[in-house]
Protein backbone atom coordinates (compact mmCIF):
# COMPACT_ATOMS: atom_id res chain seq x y z
CA UNK A 1 0.00 0.00 0.00
CA UNK A 2 1.52 3.32 -1.13
CA UNK A 3 1.32 6.36 1.05
CA UNK A 4 1.11 9.78 -0.58
CA UNK A 5 3.79 12.07 0.84
CA UNK A 6 2.53 15.20 2.54
CA UNK A 7 4.22 18.15 0.82
CA UNK A 8 3.49 21.52 2.34
CA UNK A 9 4.40 24.51 0.20
CA UNK A 10 4.05 28.18 0.98
CA UNK A 11 0.93 28.19 -1.20
CA UNK A 12 -0.70 25.53 0.99
CA UNK A 13 -0.21 27.45 4.22
CA UNK A 14 -3.02 29.76 5.32
CA UNK A 15 -2.48 33.44 4.85
CA UNK A 16 -1.48 35.42 7.87
CA UNK A 17 -4.02 38.01 8.80
CA UNK A 18 -2.04 41.17 9.10
CA UNK A 19 -3.49 44.52 9.83
CA UNK A 20 -3.81 46.38 6.59
CA UNK A 21 -3.37 50.08 7.07
CA UNK A 22 -5.27 52.15 4.59
CA UNK A 23 -3.23 55.00 3.25
CA UNK A 24 -4.79 57.89 1.45
CA UNK A 25 -3.61 58.40 -2.08
CA UNK A 26 -3.14 61.90 -3.39
CA UNK A 27 -4.68 62.24 -6.85
CA UNK A 28 -2.03 64.80 -7.82
CA UNK A 29 0.73 62.27 -7.17
CA UNK A 30 -1.03 59.69 -9.34
CA UNK A 31 -1.66 62.23 -12.08
CA UNK A 32 2.00 63.36 -12.04
CA UNK A 33 3.19 59.75 -12.23
CA UNK A 34 0.86 59.00 -15.15
CA UNK A 35 1.96 62.16 -16.92
CA UNK A 36 5.66 61.31 -16.57
CA UNK A 37 5.04 57.82 -17.97
CA UNK A 38 3.09 59.33 -20.88
CA UNK A 39 5.88 61.83 -21.59
CA UNK A 40 8.46 59.02 -21.72
CA UNK A 41 6.29 57.05 -24.16
CA UNK A 42 5.76 60.14 -26.33
CA UNK A 43 9.51 60.81 -26.44
CA UNK A 44 10.23 57.20 -27.40
CA UNK A 45 7.59 57.28 -30.14
CA UNK A 46 8.94 60.58 -31.46
CA UNK A 47 12.47 59.20 -31.65
CA UNK A 48 11.25 56.13 -33.55
CA UNK A 49 9.26 58.26 -36.03
CA UNK A 50 12.21 60.64 -36.59
CA UNK A 51 14.50 57.67 -37.19
CA UNK A 52 12.17 56.23 -39.84
CA UNK A 53 11.76 59.61 -41.54
CA UNK A 54 15.54 60.05 -41.71
CA UNK A 55 15.97 56.48 -43.00
CA UNK A 56 13.27 57.04 -45.65
CA UNK A 57 14.84 60.34 -46.72
CA UNK A 58 18.28 58.75 -46.91
CA UNK A 59 16.93 55.84 -48.97
CA UNK A 60 15.13 58.29 -51.28
CA UNK A 61 18.26 60.35 -51.83
CA UNK A 62 20.35 57.23 -52.41
CA UNK A 63 17.90 55.71 -54.89
CA UNK A 64 17.39 58.98 -56.81
CA UNK A 65 21.06 59.27 -57.71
Amino acid sequence: MDVTPQIIDEADKPLKKEKIQKKRVDINVLRARAQSIQEKENLKNSIIIIFFVIALATAGIYLST
